[in-house]
């Protein structure tokens, strides 16, 4: 992913308002993030954490997406929807974006199981696994960063249309 700026992340999203994109927190880290190995850039919202926000590549632009996130998480291992890593308890959640528009306003949502730290893009490239954090097995890290790459894609695409 190329580099962006808070301004960039706000011009991006495109399941909320203008105003509420305006207020976005984009993340503290931001200016160290590694760009080169960074398919999509997640975070959760420190002023509302129950709001969090995905960034990616999506048809030659940058898309990026609100998410609601549970009060509360599965207390046994799921797998990421994204990155098909298995965390231990906590560690995965489903998390829900509203569609854009007029859908969006009236309910209209699509979910998916996620990092809750949205980390996906480090979790494809670890080589070992540790017992809180498993990578799918049998593949090669440059694997699952290209099949999560074309997941995320989905995801944009399913909140999208």
């Amino acid at each position: 992913m190329d580099p962006l700026t808070p301004d960039d992340l706000r011009a991006a999203m495109a399941n909320c308002s203008k105003g509420e994109a305006k207020r976005l927190n984009p993340p503290a880290d931001l200016a160290s993030t590694p760009w080169a190995e960074t398919e999509l850039l997640g975070w959760r919202d420190p002023k509302a954490p129950q709001k969090a926000y995905l960034v990616a590549p999506y048809d030659d632009r940058v898309v990026g997406l609100v998410l609601r996130t549970p009060d509360r998480v599965s207390g046994r291992p799921v797998m990421c929807d994204l990155c098909r890593t298995t965390h231990s308890a906590g560690g995965v959640a489903l998390l829900v974006a509203p569609r854009p528009g007029a859908r969006g306003r009236d309910g209209d949502t699509v979910g998916t199981y996620l990092c809750t730290d949205l980390q996906c893009s480090r979790y494809a490239r670890r080589t070992t696994a540790t017992a809180e954090v498993r990578p799918a097995p049998g593949l090669e890290p440059q694997e699952r960063v290209a099949q999560l790459a074309e997941r995320v894609s989905a995801f944009v695409a399913r909140v999208l249309t």
